[in-house]
């Protein structure tokens, strides 16, 4: 019989593979136990209404009734209810749509225990848990991507500026009066921050978003 104290969780997800993979996980803590586990979002509404439990984890692609309209359905029935949406997808309509449903949560199935765990234990308590790749995913909707060198330094920028016009490490180092091994330092610097290949694509890069004169 389970703790009376434990945070009674429900799955609904279609893979058996995940479902198994769930039960095994919350079979690790002793404040969180599984009092069931469903195929796909009517099946949630269903069980809501024999046993409802303190946190729902809801896949979002389910046949049937899909995890974000099954959330927005059981929450207007059941608001004291806390749903974590657990899922593979970190697209940004799905995370909004699943948020404005009511949510608290959106974690991607590739988490660790732990912080799947910490996400029900959150969910519980009334506080938002979102994946990095969720938030980064907000972020970039509300104020748009950052423009890429934006961490350039302005002594990388001098760098960047004579790669585009072709020259080697030791004629940069000549040009700036730096020693070799710091032209080196600079132009992996230009190369890493641009999320570059190489100089070539470094130097492309530069010209299409115009970050040399």
């Amino acid at each position: 019989m389970a703790d009376s104290r434990a945070i009674k969780v429900l799955v609904a997800d279609d893979h058996p593979v995940v479902r198994d993979g769930l039960r095994n996980m919350l079979l690790a803590f002793d404040d969180l136990v599984l009092i069931g586990e469903v195929e796909n979002g009517s099946q949630a509404l269903d069980f809501c209404q024999q046993d409802t439990p303190d946190v729902i984890l809801m896949d979002i692609i389910m046949p049937g009734m899909d995890g974000i309209l099954a959330t927005r359905i059981i929450l207007k029935h059941y608001p004291h209810l806390k749903i974590v949406i657990l899922t593979s997808f970190p697209e940004d309509d799905l995370i909004q749509e699943a948020l404005q449903a009511g949510a608290i949560g959106y974690v991607l199935k590739n988490a660790s225990i732990d912080v799947l765990a910490n996400a029900i234990r959150s969910a519980y308590s009334g506080q938002l848990t979102l994946a990095p790749e969720a938030t980064k995913r907000l972020i970039d909707i509300k104020t748009g991507p950052l423009k890429p060198g934006h961490d350039l330094t302005q002594r990388e920028r001098e760098v960047l500026a004579l790669i585009v016009q072709g020259m080697s490490n030791e004629e940069i180092a000549a040009r700036l009066v730096i020693s070799p091994a710091t032209a080196r330092h600079h132009v992996s610097a230009c190369i890493q921050k641009l999320e570059a290949a190489n100089r070539t694509q470094a130097a492309a890069l530069a010209i299409k978003h115009r970050l040399v004169p």
